[in-house]
């Protein structure tokens, strides 16, 4: 029988603990006879006005040395992990059994390293970094006096470094090579490109300027783990300690989550959550970042969807820095399932050179860290298929992400029709509760082993829009788009309060209903909406999928008033959406192949 987990914050944060343990399994299992050595060192370095401690592991591949040198990989942890978990001491692994040097650390207030979570922010997690790459290059000794003088080098002092790594430990990457243009190629994964948008999104189109809606499971979750690290690390570094009242972060950080948890965001609190949330964040510095990257971004991510590697993809893209992109099916909310997951990038398994993904990664670094010219890095472009069977195919490719190309219309009597001339009058409407009454997911509950609830909507909290069945399979690949106009009397007499809070919030999402009647929200992916005006139609971007609705199935679009993942509205305000023929609302779809 299914469970609801219950909405309690602070299991939920001792539960992400224990997921983030092994964000990312890298690299195939050691044996006794690891063609390597392995060296703990420590490095201190200054970050954010402070002198602190980084630990290391540095590994030498057999037969590198001085006259025989090789190029390094850099990597590190998750958030609330270290370079001795799962996910980071096996990156060193992975790279120096196929011949590089690697150096893997415990990022800046984790593990035993020193210094304030800080949250990837370049002028401190990316300048701690930095002093590492200045290890590899010869630059400076490790604290014991270590040199590393077995590194292939560019130039005096510049190593041939690349960086691989997951969620924290891919934004690090991006916030190093913004501030030290010695890296030679980076692998970010499953990473972000905005927290403004990852931890309270607002995917209304063109309203940035607004806070969004307080993702607080995910958020506080993170919070938790981050002020709890006594539990992880008894003893801990003094540079790890701010205050009694933000104990472990930087005070931005502390100070934008009590914002958010407060469920009021006036004006100068918005601006403040908001600059910082930028500051550290790849949309406000992309535009230094000249190494080549291979994105890799999971289909099954609740925490950091397809939107946000998107987004970095194409601002690399504009500005002439090589990049590509590959959409693979697993995340921070789980999706290596079903029969194809045997040929899926799991690199605890040493399927590097056998899963799709890990034969990109190693080309990548083959290209831009061995100089191999020769060497294909693969298309712009690819993406993983859930319901493609055969392991060898589950990977398409394109040079480009597909348009919006596919357009329904919303009709008033409560169908989604292809042609507007189809589009009848009508009027309906909903109301929120107090209490969230739309399901979507339970943060964490995968990655845990709890068994979720199905998503759901209440009667009268909701209105939808229904397709007929279709005629032939439909492949969306990218993020839809909708654009409405919603009636809202309640909302229009508040909006301009000065809090945003009081601005109209819904949900839109859309649902493959099979020919049974069983609903499916792909990935329990949802759009987290502040409507920015009520009284003008306004354009949401949903988060971006990989779906195939099959030969007889509907598509059914819908606008909720709640969802218990975030905060909802602030006091009861009723919708209502007229539809006609003269100003119908738009569903747009990205359709491969059309």
């Amino acid at each position: 029988m299914s469970r609801h987990v219950p909405r309690s914050r602070a299991p939920l944060a001792l539960a992400l603990g224990a997921a983030l343990a092994a964000p990312l399994a890298i690299g195939p299992p050691a044996s006794a006879a690891d063609p390597y050595t392995v060296t703990p060192l420590t490095f201190t370095v200054q970050a954010g006005g402070r002198s602190c401690t980084v630990d290391a592991d540095l590994y030498r591949p057999a037969g590198v040395d001085r006259e025989h040198p090789a190029p390094a990989v850099l990597g590190t942890n998750g958030f609330g992990g270290s370079k001795s978990d799962g996910s980071t001491d096996t990156i060193g692994k992975a790279f120096a059994q196929r011949g590089y040097v690697s150096l893997v650390y415990s990022g800046l207030g984790f593990g035993r390293s020193g210094c304030l979570i800080s949250l990837d922010d370049p002028d401190i997690d990316g300048a701690a970094a930095a002093q590492l790459v200045d290890f590899l290059g010869g630059k400076r000794a490790a604290d014991d006096g270590t040199t590393a003088d077995f590194v292939t080098l560019d130039a005096p002092g510049d190593p041939r470094v690349g960086m691989i790594g997951g969620s924290y430990g891919g934004a690090v990457q991006l916030a190093t090579a913004a501030v030290d243009h010695r890296l030679d190629a980076l692998v970010p994964m499953v990473t972000w490109h905005d927290l403004a948008y990852s931890l309270a999104p607002n995917n209304a189109v063109g309203g940035s300027g607004v806070p969004g809606v307080f993702k607080w499971q995910w958020t506080n979750g993170f919070y938790l783990i981050g002020e709890g690290q006594p539990l992880l690390q008894p003893s801990l570094d003094p540079s790890r300690i701010n205050s009694l009242a933000c104990l472990h972060f930087v005070t931005e950080a502390c100070r934008t989550v009590h914002t958010l948890n407060s469920g009021s965001y006036p004006a100068d609190r918005t601006a403040e959550l908001l600059a910082f949330a930028h500051r550290v964040s790849p949309a406000s510095y992309l535009h230094r970042v000249k190494t080549p990257t291979l994105l890799v971004q999971g289909q099954a991510d609740t925490l950091f969807n397809l939107n946000e590697a998107t987004a970095t993809y194409r601002t690399l893209r504009a500005q002439g820095t090589p990049v590509k992109m590959i959409w693979q099916s697993w995340g921070h909310s789980g999706g290596l399932t079903g029969p194809a997951a045997a040929g899926e990038f799991d690199l605890s398994k040493g399927n590097l050179e056998t899963s799709y993904v890990g034969r990109r990664v190693l080309a990548w670094f083959d290209r831009h860290l061995r100089k191999q010219t020769h060497v294909d890095t693969g298309p712009a472009f690819a993406y993983y298929r859930d319901w493609v069977t055969d392991p060898n195919r589950t990977y398409a490719t394109a040079d480009h992400l597909p348009a919006l190309n596919r357009t329904l219309y919303l009709s008033g009597d409560g169908k989604l029709v292809d042609n507007r001339n189809k589009v009848a009058r009508g009027t309906r409407g909903y109301t929120n509760w107090l209490t969230p009454t739309s399901h979507s997911e339970s943060s964490l509950a995968g990655l845990i082993g709890l068994r979720d609830s199905p998503p759901h909507d209440t009667k009268g909290t909701y209105l939808d829009w229904t397709s007929e069945p279709l005629d032939r399979p439909l492949d969306v690949v990218g993020a839809p788009r909708a654009t409405l106009k919603v009636h809202s009397p309640k909302a229009e007499r508040t909006q301009n309060s000065g809090d945003a809070a009081d601005k109209l919030v819904l949900f839109a999402k859309i649902y493959d209903v099979a020919p049974d009647g069983t609903r499916t929200l792909v990935r329990r992916l949802v759009a987290p909406v502040r409507v920015p005006d009520v009284t003008k139609s306004f354009t949401v971007k949903l988060p971006g999928i990989v779906h195939r609705y099959e030969t007889g199935h509907r598509l059914r679009f819908v606008i909720a008033a709640s969802d218990d993942a975030y905060f909802g509205n602030r006091g009861i305000k009723p919708v209502t959406v007229v539809g006609g023929p003269r100003e119908p609302g738009v569903l747009q779809l990205p359709v491969a192949g059309s």
